[in-house]
């Protein structure tokens, strides 16, 4: 499914202007690149952007290319060690003249699963399961400091 530049509308809120730094035929791809505060290991890593197979610089936060008009493939993920990718996700988004094309990226909380990319505001995939995850870990080490206190008394 293809996400489209909403249209030119100058006095509309939540529109942003269009950008005069480019030619007027031009268009750009913004793609703002985040992960969950408690995922901080993932800051160690740098995000891979890809548009239509090419790598363009990117790094944790907005990241900005300018395209060509028309069709464009998206994909984003964050190599690590084992898997060697994680947060795979990819879109394909049209480039109308003078716009630009706003996507948002979360990196999964769980590195099995995939990443979501999308039109702005984006969850983190896996939030349930690791929420399950982080209740379990408390209540065994819970259980286990009072199986030790009652084991010591």
């Amino acid at each position: 499914m293809a996400t489209i530049a909403p249209p030119y509308r100058p006095s509309s809120p939540g529109f942003p202007p269009v950008d005069t730094s480019r030619r007027s035929d031009g268009s750009a791809i913004a793609v703002t690149l985040r992960y969950a505060p408690f995922a901080f290991l993932l800051g160690l890593y740098t995000p891979v952007v890809e548009i239509d197979g090419e790598s363009i610089p990117a790094y944790w936060g907005r990241v900005v290319q300018s395209v060509n008009l028309g069709e464009h493939h998206v994909h984003v993920h964050v190599p690590y060690l084992i898997p060697s990718r994680i947060g795979a996700a990819e879109t394909t988004v049209v480039a109308v003249p003078g716009r630009t094309v706003e996507l948002e990226y979360r990196a999964p909380l769980l590195s099995f699963l995939r990443g979501a990319l999308g039109a702005p505001p984006q969850r983190y995939p896996g939030a349930a399961a690791a929420a399950a995850l982080l209740a379990v870990a408390v209540t065994l080490a819970i259980c286990g400091c009072v199986g030790f206190v009652l084991n010591a008394g």
